[in-house]
């Protein structure tokens, strides 16, 4: 009885002796273990014609005693189409204390095309640890930036310069204004006149804005060359570098419409182009300066021709 007691006895200090030496084994793996990934966000920071660039939020939560300054984040995007691995990079996560979380920002750049996995791990002295995963697509639905500039388009105006048989010269006056606190940038805008219908593109021009003083505007003209009686969209775009920073249209319709009230058809108003042609006050004043000069005693044109046709009567009169 004694015996079996005794035996008893040994067996339960075994299992005392052998749960103490488990949990004791449990705390050091959580200690081990103590940094884990709570969440991770990622949100849009630019877009661009072919790429995007995006910023990634991975939140470590530490849960056991304050962390050394050796574990990092391993931030992976794999191809979810091809599975290939497209990007990694890493950054240190630095010391965490007991209890609180920290949150470590990574910028990446991807094509706006196919769909992507995207991994955020923890990683220390090269062992790797906890991790989440997030997945990327649709983004080449992603509108392009259009940057702030301060630039605003305020309008256009049209002044027919000029017709003939190789189309109608119109003179668009953009007017641009500073609305920022800063001077702007030298942009180059593009002036394209199209066609309403069919969409087709009559002219286009580039020009520069210049540098723009704020709460200051400036006018800035450019001729197009566009054939007679058809409608046009005249659409301005300002560019920084390759980038498209600022868009604005205005229309001309050197063919207009009207509506006949009576039975709801729709016809056209037959302007004569030609009635608006507005001449530059520059090239009037030459001319009135050139009319004025032809109008001064001397030889010309008309008295030269004269005096020649005398000549030539004269020697003929001579030679009979």
């Amino acid at each position: 009885m004694i015996h079996r007691n005794s035996s008893c006895f040994f067996l339960i200090l075994l299992i005392i002796l052998f749960s103490a030496a488990s949990g004791g084994c449990l705390r050091e793996f959580d200690e081990e273990t103590r940094l884990m990934i709570s969440d991770i966000e990622i949100s849009k920071d630019s877009v661009k014609s072919t790429y995007a660039w995006f910023n990634v939020s991975t939140y470590i939560e530490n849960l056991g005693a304050d962390s050394d300054e050796n574990s990092t984040v391993m931030l992976k995007v794999f191809s979810e189409q091809t599975g290939l691995l497209e990007l990694k990079q890493e950054e240190d996560i630095g010391p965490i204390k007991e209890g609180e979380t920290k949150m470590i920002s990574q910028k990446i750049r991807l094509p706006k095309s196919g769909s992507y996995r995207i991994s955020a791990s923890i990683s220390n002295g090269g062992e790797m640890g906890y991790d989440r995963w997030m997945t990327l697509s649709g983004l080449e639905n992603l509108p392009t930036d259009m940057q702030e500039t301060g630039m605003q388009i305020e309008g256009i105006d049209f002044i027919v310069r000029e017709t003939s048989f190789k189309g109608v010269v119109i003179e668009n006056d953009i007017y641009l204004k500073n609305e920022g606190v800063d001077t702007t940038e030298d942009y180059r805008i593009l002036v394209k006149a199209r066609e309403m219908d069919a969409r087709l593109i009559a002219d286009k021009k580039w020009i520069s804005s210049g540098e723009i003083e704020p709460e200051n505007t400036i006018i800035k003209s450019v001729n197009l060359t566009v054939p007679d009686n058809y409608n046009y969209i005249v659409e301005v775009s300002i560019w920084d570098a390759n980038t498209v920073v600022m868009t604005g249209e205005d229309y001309v319709q050197l063919n207009p419409e009207k509506i006949i009230d009576r039975d709801k058809q729709v016809q056209n108003k037959n302007m004569n182009t030609a009635d608006f042609v507005v001449e530059d006050d520059l090239n009037r004043e030459y001319e009135e300066e050139a009319d004025g000069y032809a109008e001064t005693p001397g030889f010309t044109a008309s008295f030269a021709a004269i005096a020649l046709i005398s000549a030539v009567y004269i020697a003929r009169r001579r030679l009979q």
